[in-house]
């Protein structure tokens, strides 16, 4: 880790062979790391393939519940691997694991819901118990230790509700893993509680803001990348006529914008933000930030996505109700995510997104009766629109000052 820094806590990192920087200076995303990123790529493509199979109000909400899921695993071991160096050969091979596992996760996502629920669950189980197991392994006894036994406790709580979920079926299930899921939302913001030892000190959580925020933007990354790719397969299946390629022109102006939105300003302010934090306070950004308010900001390119490929595949018909719904909700979704964002590090709303987010909520039913293309030439339009209003507008201080 970096050398501790006046006023702040002093570190619990402690000092083994594993561990990232111990030489100090910025640590950057690794080349096993983006080789790592890959399998998320393919689970984000088969999640937004759930969601078109069954483009329904099931079908969304088990869809988002795969997506937190899949975000979940992710995101752990982002936060692992920020303190441990894949460069050395046990965490390497910790991590190719964690790709195994993820790997088969995405692969049971289709039938995630039906025959291959017990592959789905005993794989997140699987990865979740097996990474914190190594890390209470590989630590000394002290307070990083410490931390980790209770995360590993909370992963050990849900585990059977997990397992049991993915061995029954229908109703059940979906209760046992909202269940499981619910606990494992809610463990970074309990602190990760157990009797006796209590909560962890925030202190603990201490993050190499520069990598810790340059992982996350990687994954904004891979879901805008899903978008760009699932819109390409679609317009080569539905063949290149001249609707088809204008709407792949338009799909490819939206993916840009929303990436234009997200790196103009925001992404940038959080990493300056995170970096410039004490220990404690750069780990409740870390949570705040990048564990949860990251996730409608996925949900949203997902969505997104989604709509783009039913305009690709029939440009000039309705878009009626669901597809009206995915193709402009998931750009609103996306917006409320930055904002809330750019809310937790101090920094003034954007008002032309406020308004952007309540015309595209309010044209859902108007847009339910237009034809795709022309829904989304709208709003690509609307997205351009923002990103010159983001990029011309007075470069606002966050209200509330920096460490």
């Amino acid at each position: 880790m970096q050398p501790e820094a006046v006023g702040r806590t002093r570190s619990v990192i402690p000092d083994i062979p594993f561990i990232r920087g111990r030489g100090g200076g910025e640590q950057r995303a690794t080349f096993f790391e983006l080789y790592f990123d890959l399998v998320y790529v393919f689970a984000v493509t088969q999640i937004s393939h759930h969601l078109l199979a069954d483009l329904s109000w099931i079908g969304a909400v088990q869809a988002a519940f795969f997506l937190v899921a899949v975000y979940w695993a992710w995101n752990y071991t982002t936060w692992m691997a920020n303190w441990f160096d894949p460069e050395t050969v046990p965490v390497r091979l910790v991590l190719i694991y964690v790709m195994l596992a993820s790997f088969l996760m995405a692969v049971a996502i289709p039938e995630g819901a039906v025959d291959l629920a017990l592959l789905f669950a005993a794989s997140y189980v699987a990865l979740q118990i097996g990474r914190n197991a190594f890390v209470v392994w590989v630590t000394p006894p002290g307070a990083f230790n410490e931390n980790f036994r209770q995360i590993l406790a909370w992963s050990i709580l849900s585990a059977p509700l997990w397992v049991v979920g993915g061995i029954l079926s229908g109703e059940p299930r979906w209760l046992l893993w909202v269940a499981a899921l619910g606990l494992d939302l809610a463990a970074p913001l309990a602190r990760y509680w157990v009797p006796r030892a209590g909560a962890t000190p925030m202190s603990q959580w201490e993050v190499e803001g520069s990598h810790f925020a340059e992982r996350f933007q990687l994954f904004v990354i891979i879901a805008l990348g899903e978008s760009i790719v699932l819109a390409g397969v679609t317009a080569s299946g539905a063949g290149l006529r001249g609707p088809v390629v204008v709407t792949l022109g338009f799909a490819f102006l939206t993916s840009t914008a929303l990436w234009w939105l997200y790196f103009g300003q925001i992404g940038a302010s959080v990493a300056r933000r995170i970096s410039r934090s004490a220990a404690d306070e750069s780990g409740q950004i870390g949570r705040d930030v990048y564990t949860y308010l990251h996730l409608p900001i996925i949900a949203g390119i997902v969505l997104t996505a989604v709509g783009v490929e039913l305009v690709i595949v029939h440009p000039g018909g309705e878009l009626h109700t669901a597809g009206a719904l995915v193709t402009l909700g998931g750009p609103a979704l996306y917006l409320l995510g930055l904002m809330a964002c750019a809310a937790r590090i101090g920094r003034r709303p954007s008002w032309p997104q406020v308004a952007a987010v309540v015309v595209l909520l309010a044209a859902v039913p108007l847009a339910a009766h237009l034809s795709g293309l022309l829904v989304l030439i709208v709003l690509t339009v609307g997205l351009i629109a923002l990103v010159v209003v983001d990029q011309i507008r007075p470069q606002l201080a966050d209200s509330t000052p920096h460490p």
